[in-house]
């Protein structure tokens, strides 16, 4: 959003005529006035613009093209929109006394009668995937096995088998396709698990009559033509999706070039603390032009750094709302540094005290077992990434050691931190051990407690949520499942947390966003986590955090 004199008089403008507020000891309206970008202000951004323009203003006149599924995503989307803006609705300001008024979804995404408006007078193609011409071959496509996942009292990789037998028996020559060697090998040692015969990694068009084998094929449905049937992994396990991998970013390359700062950022100088970056000037040394970074500091002091030691900056991590600069040649920043690095010497000695308690401390160990897991894993619908295979592995290797546990999961939202949460909560709940999944709101309990339901679907093990969406009578009876046994994963908000809450046999605790839990929720927290397993997932993991579990 722009940060002109214009765009920020439109927003005083509008802020105070839309929400009805003076703007007051509001964060968000100070920051836009002074003229400072507030963390989160895109979502405000309908405030800066008379109007919002969309794809549709840019190609007048242009053909439009729908997708078959177009109209369930595009209903998902505005449902899960409506979701969050409710969820932002129900943040309440009585603790932190800050005030929060988010914007109507109408105002920010095109809804349905806009969608109308901006198709009225195109030419509009609807997309299917039902051919209704070309070439026939002969070939047919492959049987989806939908009907068998979803029957709670039949096996997919059983009913696989039954047909691979059939095909066998009439000479077919059959390939099941894995989107990956991983993915490939797992069906594999499933398939034999469940009766099928011995089974090979096809190479090339080698498979004989009557044999079946295993490849790698990036194909979304199988097919039968002549003697050949292929069987993909989504036949079997439903659609796979694939998550392109990301560019790692170093911590070193954050500030790696000026262009990377705009005018009014706050940055860290290692020697002068907090300042201010203004701009890029030339100045003249010796003789000779050097250009500089101008950095502002209290007391109208400036410092020019040379560009090649941009190095010795980094960005000011927290809100900018309200920073106090820091003196050039002043105590405070060496005082500060010095009282930091007295506090990282006394962590690091409670981190040698904690470790050493843990080591004396004992819990239940937590082991996987190979074909039900399998069949769990074969379930998630993405290509596991490296980093989140390892993650995994060192999860399951905390379960095994026969100590409780204190692991902490981090990574940026969408990079799969629930599924890590998933297969440990799986190794927990096969035990016999119960889990609880402690969350900080209401949309995310209710979207883990669908995931994990559909997850376990088939499984022995009784999945609930705790949160106001559940009934008072739904939830009483839930804790007294807890109590009992009865309910294996609860998944909840701060209710979780009341200390008339009880387990049986607790042995998982997983905590999600941790960094979002009061004072006095981390201190029950702390409490409960004494001698059970601890996972904590996190985008961004508070020092405290980040401290107990290294």
């Amino acid at each position: 959003a722009p940060l002109d004199e214009e765009a920020v008089s439109r927003f005083r403008s509008k802020y105070r005529e839309l929400f009805q507020t003076s703007g007051a000891d509001d964060p968000l309206y100070e920051s836009v006035s002074a003229g400072r970008r507030h963390q989160g202000f895109e979502h405000w951004l309908p405030l800066f613009h008379e109007t919002l323009e969309t794809l549709f203003d840019y190609l007048p006149g242009a053909a439009v093209m729908f997708d078959h599924q177009a109209e369930a995503s595009l209903q998902a989307r505005r449902d899960l929109i409506a979701e969050y803006f409710t969820a932002r609705q129900t943040i309440s300001d009585t603790e932190s006394g800050v005030p929060y008024h988010p914007v109507a979804p109408d105002l920010m995404f095109v809804d349905a009668d806009a969608l109308a408006k901006h198709l009225k007078g195109r030419a509009i193609s609807d997309l299917s995937p039902f051919e209704t011409g070309g070439l026939d071959l002969g070939g047919v496509v492959a049987r989806d096995y939908a009907e068998v996942r979803v029957d709670p009292n039949a096996n997919v990789y059983e009913a696989v088998v039954s047909d691979l037998k059939s095909y066998a028996a009439g000479g077919k020559r059959v390939v099941i396709a894995g989107f990956s060697e991983g993915s490939a090998e797992r069906l594999k040692g499933l398939l034999v698990e469940h009766g099928a015969p011995p089974l090979r990694m096809a190479s090339g068009d080698d498979v004989k009559q009557g044999e079946a084998a295993v490849g790698v094929i990036g194909l979304d449905r199988g097919f039968q033509i002549g003697d050949l049937c292929v069987i993909t992994e989504s036949d079997m396990l439903g659609d796979r999706m694939a998550r392109p991998g990301r560019r790692r970013i170093r911590p070193e390359n954050f500030i790696a070039e000026v262009s990377a700062l705009q005018p009014g950022d706050l940055v860290v100088h290692v020697d002068h603390g907090i300042g201010q970056f203004m701009n890029l000037e030339t100045i003249e040394v010796g003789g000779a032009p050097h250009d500089c970074l101008q950095l502002n500091y209290a007391g109208d002091s400036k410092l020019f750094l040379p560009v090649e030691n941009i190095e010795l900056l980094t960005r000011y991590g927290s809100e900018d709302a309200g920073v106090q600069l820091d003196r050039l040649g002043g105590a405070a920043w060496q005082a500060r540094r010095a009282k930091l690095k007295q506090r990282v010497k006394e962590m690091a000695d409670e981190l040698i005290r904690i470790a050493a308690a843990r080591e004396l401390k004992t819990a239940h160990k937590f082991v996987a077992h190979e074909g039900a897991y399998e069949e769990f894993c074969a379930r998630f619908a993405f290509n596991e990434t490296e980093d989140q295979l390892e993650a995994i592995k060192d999860v399951l290797g905390d379960l095994q050691k026969g100590r409780p546990t204190d692991r902490l999961v981090c990574g940026d939202v969408g990079f799969g931190k629930t599924e890590v949460a998933l297969r440990a909560a799986f190794a927990v709940a096969m035990e016999g051990k119960q889990v609880a999944v402690v969350v900080p709101t209401t949309l995310l309990c209710r979207q883990h407690f669908m995931n994990f339901t559909e997850r376990f679907r088939g499984f022995p093990v009784k999945v609930a949520q705790l949160s106001r969406l559940v009934t008072a009578k739904d939830a009483t009876a839930i804790r007294e499942g807890m109590k009992r046994g009865d309910v294996d994963i609860v998944i909840g908000t701060h209710a979780l947390l009341a200390k008339d809450i009880g387990f049986r046999d607790l042995g998982l605790m997983i905590i999600d966003e941790e960094q979002h839990f009061g004072v006095a929720h981390k201190e029950r927290l702390k409490n409960l986590r004494t001698d059970v397993h601890v996972l904590t997932l996190t985008a961004t993991p508070i020092p405290r955090t980040l401290q107990m579990a290294l």
